[in-house]
């Protein structure tokens, strides 16, 4: 597909949390927590504010369609900020620090005071119904071909457990959005720009790592549609195929609208109650909903049922716009008779609704309240399908589906903290932020320096363990030694069930030197770490593994088993080295060296050719 032709314009918002000592607005550690820890609980109902200019929020509005209480979960290691109980601490300055390093590589420009606003949530995901954010640098690049817009320092919401219910551990982690102009124009391109920001991230060694610490949320439109915010998008991989399902959805309702528009459809407000119908029904949802309403949509027959993603049509999204109201869905017609849903109920349904056989019915089963919100829900997706694409903020699905979460917000949805008080940035602390070295410069620099190949020293440079491995370096631990260790054995032990997150890095850096100073072989490394992870101490898993052997006695070893195989190694010359190398290291298990072991078997194996 031609993905220029059609107009597409994409631009990334990427939210990162900062490995902080600290949380943004207290003092509080920067920790996750597993709930069974919380040792409190308590209950907050939340609803929107005016903004300033008297004006409610459209996407907080759409929040409060339902009345929810949420249930916070807290820990010993979070507080009352978290709590809403207390006013926010100053802005954490090791996360406007980080900030700043990111915006000077970037070659943003720092606002000269940074204030702190407050961002309207009422989803549950903060306590106190707003999401402080503050911007710090304007302008930048990257690149892959993308201009940065923003640079803000934000907190991070709390967790969902599951439904209505959050937990307070991660509320409050720094987290910086970068925010891209919607300059790309290929899904492969707005990747290649997701990649390179994301490396960005990572080199300056003070982010957070692993599932969760960094978000995607991608803003896509194509020439006659709307700009779509997409929330939540975790796998790089999957992001050109949002991209692409993306302009074939908003493809779709273009073709649905026009089609629409060719049947002169409409849509009349008025709802039928047809409960009764149903009183005798084997539908498992209708016979137990206490009423059932229907709604006559006209001119939609064949269009609410048409594929617009795979396995989602124009009524999985009415379904959507439907269940911010509570329910659990709708049926239409076009996929009736279905889920016990005869011939004859359908066609008494449409003869309730003078439905024309171009016209489509959709049935909504709730208690009153419920289904007359979700009837009008359903009325409003019907009108913005006769308008084509509706800008919406939408969540991702599997596999690159995404559903209707809320209307784009909008101005009113941000307002000053008046809480925290705002943050100057000095030209002179500007001017003295170290720009740390990019890890895809550095990933050349380990090829040019320590002989790795391409693959092996990428592999190291994007890794968690790179700047170990330079700590190794440093202390004189052979590059060859540090990287196979780090990436090769931990991984393997990992994998062998060990509890290598028991290991620290003076752990690993006392193992490793050991094997320098000649105490231990490296063949011996695996089975001490392993020892040491279990709890032992380094002498004495070096102790028990790999006792230190005399070099006489290692002679005397050698010479006996090259004796023993006189007729092997007078037939395979030095071709023997391989054979004899396991033999010999079958028994000193680890405790010398592999080239020790190497030059004595040379040394004999010549003696005796």
């Amino acid at each position: 597909m031609d993905y220029k032709a059609i107009g597409l314009k994409a631009g990334i918002e990427i939210h990162q949390q900062l490995d902080t000592r600290e949380k943004l607005f207290c003092h509080c550690p920067t920790v996750l927590r597993d709930v069974l820890d919380r040792n409190g609980e308590f209950f907050r109902y939340l609803r929107a504010t005016e903004s300033e200019l008297g004006e409610i929020d459209r996407a907080a509005e759409e929040e409060m369609k339902q009345v929810r209480q949420f249930a916070y979960y807290a820990y010993d290691t979070t507080c009352l900020v978290e709590n809403d109980e207390e006013p926010p601490a100053p802005l954490n300055p090791e996360a406007m620090e980080i900030c700043l390093t990111l915006a000077k590589m970037t070659g943003a420009t720092p606002v000269p005071s940074v204030h702190v606003m407050r961002k309207l949530v009422i989803d549950g995901s903060n306590t106190s119904g707003f999401q402080r954010t503050a911007l710090v640098a304007l302008g930048g690049s990257v690149p892959a071909g993308a201009r940065i817009e923003t640079l803000c320092l934000e907190e991070e919401a709390a967790q969902r457990v599951e439904g209505d219910v959050f937990s307070l551990d991660r509320l409050g982690i720094p987290l910086v959005e970068i925010t891209t102009a919607p300059d790309m124009r290929t899904p492969e391109q707005v990747r290649e720009v997701a990649a390179y920001i994301g490396m960005l991230l990572r080199s300056t060694g003070r982010v957070k790592r692993g599932l969760g610490t960094i978000r995607q949320d991608i803003n896509i439109s194509i020439a006659g549609g709307a700009r779509v915010e997409i929330k939540g998008v975790q796998e790089l991989d999957l992001i050109d195929e949002v991209v692409r399902r993306e302009v074939a959805r908003q493809q779709h309702l273009i073709a649905i609208r026009d089609e629409l528009r060719a049947r002169g459809a409409a849509i009349h407000a008025v709802y039928f109650d047809v409960t009764g119908l149903f009183a005798a029904t084997k539908s498992a949802i209708l016979k137990k909903a206490p009423l059932i309403l229907a709604l006559r949509l006209i001119g939609f027959a064949g269009l609410v049922g048409r594929e617009i993603q795979p396995g989602r049509r124009l009524g999985s999204e009415m379904a959507d716009y439907a269940k911010k109201c509570g329910v659990g869905g709708i049926f239409h017609t076009d996929e009736l008779p279905a889920y016990g849903v005869t011939a004859e109920e359908v066609e008494a349904v449409r003869e309730a609704c003078h439905a024309d056989p171009g016209d489509c019915v959709v049935l909504v089963a709730a208690s009153r309240k419920k289904a007359e919100c979700a009837a009008q829900q359903v009325v409003r997706r019907a009108l913005l399908a006769l308008d084509g694409v509706p800008e919406e903020t939408r969540k991702m699905l599997e596999e690159g589906n995404t559903a209707y979460m809320r209307p784009l917000p909008g101005a009113a949805r941000m307002y000053p903290e008046t809480d925290v008080l705002p943050v100057a940035v000095p030209q002179a602390y500007w001017d003295g932020l170290f720009v740390p070295e990019l890890l895809s410069s550095k990933a050349e620099r380990f090829a040019a320096e320590y002989g790795f190949d391409d693959q092996l020293s990428r592999q190291l440079a994007f890794s968690e363990q790179c700047v170990l491995f330079e700590r190794a370096v440093a202390d004189g631990i052979r590059p060859m030694l540090a990287s196979r260790t780090l990436l090769a054995t931990i991984r393997e032990l990992k994998r062998d069930g060990v509890a290598v997150e028991r290991l620290t890095d003076a752990m690993i850096l006392q193992v490793l030197a050991r094997v320098e100073d000649g105490g231990l072989a490296k063949e011996a490394v695996p089975d001490v770490l392993r020892a040491v992870a279990g709890g032992k101490d380094l002498e004495t898993a070096a102790e028990e593994i790999a006792p230190p052997i005399a070099v006489d006695d290692l002679a005397v070893l050698v010479r006996r088993i090259v004796a023993e195989r006189e007729d092997f190694v007078k037939s395979r010359g030095m071709g023997s080295l391989g054979p004899l190398m396991g033999v010999v290291m079958k028994e000193v298990r680890g405790r010398v060296d592999g080239k020790v072991i190497a030059d004595l078997l040379k040394r004999e194996i010549a003696a005796m050719l």
